[in-house]
């Protein structure tokens, strides 16, 4: 054979070799779980759980003490300026207000841990007893931190409730927890005061901005049961009184973290130190090599465990974190001013956490920024994407390294500048991440997803995919401090004997696995159990399978299952994850009924895509509800989710001959979807039955 014929094949040979052996590299590992029959799982890297990543160290107290010393000299917690604010009026008559934010402001690891000493000694000398919980009620900032170390060094048991909860919600979780200091914000204290009369145990209230006492607030709560303190009088009370500390003990209840209730009243989940430290151990052994070099951009809410997690894990590495928020996020985000940076852009983040919603978004404004620069640059994005995209599937006919810098130069770069340049690592959680976005999130971004699966009820311990899995829909192996068990379902048709892949019910457990529901026992029993071995197991609802190399891939969601009227099933969280594919959708809910023989949906547009496809067939409308309430705008979205379910393989009867356009985004405002942008399925069912009725009503 010619010698200069088999230089070029022996390459191509072991590489293709080597892809396939390297895909079906063992990750999971099948042991002996013992309890109920299941098919369980382990990590293959690791002989047994982890639980904590420190010798002598088995609280999270214990774990930001040591940080703070160790990179104390270190920048830690950083925050932007509010210059000023005004408001855009838009041409329907809508206000908007807009912000002017400047460059991040850094504080040491060793002067956080000083505020964090003084806030502790604060709240003793404020009157907070021994015993008595504390909730933070407040949008994510430094503070948030800050007052969530420094009860812990009181070891008082902290309550997290999210800023957008409502009033009945809000109510529950402040008098079920009998909670008698409360931290918060300015415009929380607002919502504080609207239900003084509804609360039982608050004593006193501590306001985060100095501006909540100075602007008069303090005077309208007299006649109310607490007293009123700003977080700096509290801070200097502490320097001026000092307190021994009361460390915790693993044991202890660290936090009880209200979930964001996407079906009725929201539960308490008890989580002690030592079930976030073991999450955060886990996280920290799987994760690329992250450190003192790495920025981490906050975010999403610090009352969700994903972000929890994920703020403890960048401590435990020495990572300083920026703070921002969803709507200051880019310098096109609905509230920062034509001219100022986003968060993003200020910062310059190496790592990041996002919810799927976020990164979706992310995906659709590229493209709509690609699509308006007109045909020449949205050709020259599809050939770059799609020779990126084949070396990603491994052909031998894919970009070279060369070619894809090149291509990172000419068209990426500006893509990457959105989220500041140099985003190389995201964590994603919190939903299912579509296979699409993963993809065009890898790709333009140019940024590895670890994409993990958990549970506020398992401190967002479950699996984790590893950076060198290239794979789409799965979500990893199991975490370090978990066992993956899956049980039969017979109901539902899924069994561990199933073939190729066994399926079931996932349950997990490991020190990561809480205590359970805060006064809710029966509820408890429900979901967690303890096998024989004294090991916690908290079942999840979820149905998965294993693959061959031991990573989980979550199919369906055994709530979400109805029964149609001729018998077959359809599984609404998995329709609505591959119909949001679509480009004119925003937000889905799909709706079915036993009574019926077809589901339907409510959509809520995508204003750009939408806007743009009505421009380019000169179809007059006045706004997006005039275009939302067209025939021409509901049919061309149908014909979009017939094609997308056909994509994805989706049945005939899965996908909604129905839909209703809905112009208002669903926002956690609202209260239609949660703080993680997860659906409320029956609040949204009761706002919108009207409008579910009259699709089940009209002849099509």
């Amino acid at each position: 054979m010619n010698p200069y014929l088999v230089g070029l094949l022996v390459p191509i040979l072991i590489a293709f070799i080597f892809r396939k052996t390297k895909s079906y590299k063992r990750r999971g590992l099948p042991v002996n779980s013992g309890g109920e029959p299941g098919y369980a799982v382990r990590n293959a890297r690791f002989p047994s759980p982890i639980e904590t990543a420190w010798e002598g160290v088995s609280t999270i107290s214990g774990l930001f003490e040591i940080s703070c010393k160790k990179y104390s000299s270190n920048h830690f917690l950083g925050s932007r300026d509010l210059i000023s604010t005004e408001t855009e009026v838009t041409a329907d008559g809508r206000s908007f207000e807009k912000l002017h934010l400047g460059d991040y402001q850094w504080v040491s690891y060793g002067e956080v841990f000083d505020a964090v000493l003084t806030f502790s000694s604060g709240l003793a000398k404020l009157g907070h007893k021994k015993g008595e919980r504390a909730a933070i009620f407040a949008d994510t900032r430094a503070e948030w931190l800050i007052a969530l170390q420094g009860c812990f060094r009181r070891n008082i048991t902290v309550v997290t409730i999210y800023s957008s909860l409502g009033e009945e919600a809000l109510c529950h979780s402040l008098n079920e927890t009998e909670v008698t200091t409360v931290i918060c914000g300015h415009k929380e204290l607002k919502k504080l005061l609207d239900i003084s009369g509804q609360l039982v145990s608050v004593k006193r209230v501590i306001c985060i901005d100095d501006a909540g006492i100075s602007n008069g607030v303090s005077s309208e709560d007299r006649n109310t049961n607490w007293t009123t303190a700003s977080f700096s009088e509290v801070k200097r009370l502490g320097r001026e009184n000092p307190a021994e500390a009361d460390l915790p003990a693993s044991s202890d209840i660290a936090v009880i973290m209200y979930t964001s209730g996407s079906t009725g009243l929201p539960k308490g989940v008890m989580m002690s130190h030592g079930n976030i430290l073991a999450t955060v151990s886990a996280v920290i052994s799987i994760v690329p090599d992250i450190g003192v070099k790495d920025i981490y951009l906050a975010y999403l809410p610090l009352a969700h465990i994903l972000e929890l997690v994920a703020e403890n894990a960048m401590v435990a590495m020495g990572v300083g974190i920026g703070y921002g928020s969803p709507l200051t996020l880019t310098d096109t985000s609905n509230k920062i001013k034509r001219g100022t940076r986003g968060d993003a852009s200020a910062l310059r983040p190496t790592v990041m956490t996002a919810v799927p919603a976020i990164l979706d978004r992310v995906r659709d404004g590229v493209r709509k920024k690609v699509s308006a620069k007109g045909r020449f640059s949205k050709k020259l994005f599809d050939i770059a994407y799609g020779r990126k995209l084949s070396a990603i599937n491994g052909s031998w006919l894919g970009a070279w390294a060369l070619e894809k810098t090149l291509w990172d130069f000419l068209v990426f770069k500006k893509v990457r500048a959105i989220l500041g340049g140099r985003v190389r690592f995201l964590l994603s959680g919190g939903a299912p991440l579509s296979g699409d976005t993963q993809r065009f999130i890898n790709i333009s971004l140019g940024a590895a997803i670890g994409q993990g699966y958990g549970l506020t009820e398992t401190c967002a311990g479950g699996t984790f995919s590893e950076a060198d899995d290239i794979s789409i829909g799965r979500v990893g192996a199991p975490l370090p401090c978990s066992f993956i068990k899956l049980i039969d379902w017979p109901e539902g048709g899924y069994l561990t004997s199933d073939s190729p892949m066994p399926r079931g019910e996932v349950v997990i457990g490991g020190p990561n696995v809480t205590a359970g529901y805060f006064k809710n026992e029966e509820k408890t029993r429900e979901v967690y159990k303890v096998d024989e071995k004294g090991m916690r197991w908290f079942c999840t609802g979820d149905i998965g399978q294993f693959h061959p190399d031991g990573c989980l891939e979550i199919i369906d969601r055994k709530k979400d299952i109805v029964k149609l009227q001729h018998g077959e099933y359809v599984s609404l969280g998995k329709v609505e994850a591959a119909l949001i594919a679509s480009p004119y959708v925003d937000s889905i809910m799909v709706h079915a009924d036993p009574f019926q023989s077809f589901c339907v949906a409510l959509v809520v547009a995508s204003p750009p895509a939408l806007e743009a496809w009505a421009h380019q067939r000169g179809l007059p409308f006045a706004d997006l509800p005039d275009l939302c309430r067209k025939r021409e705008a509901t049919t061309e979205v149908l014909s979009s989710l017939i094609k997308v379910g056909k994509s994805a393989r989706l049945e005939k009867f899965e996908v909604p001959p129905r839909v209703k356009l809905l112009a208002e985004p669903w926002t956690p405002e609202s209260g239609l979807v949660t703080a993680a942008l997860k659906i409320k399925r029956e609040v949204i069912k009761k706002t919108f039955s009207g409008d579910l009725a009259e699709l089940y009503s009209s002849s099509g």
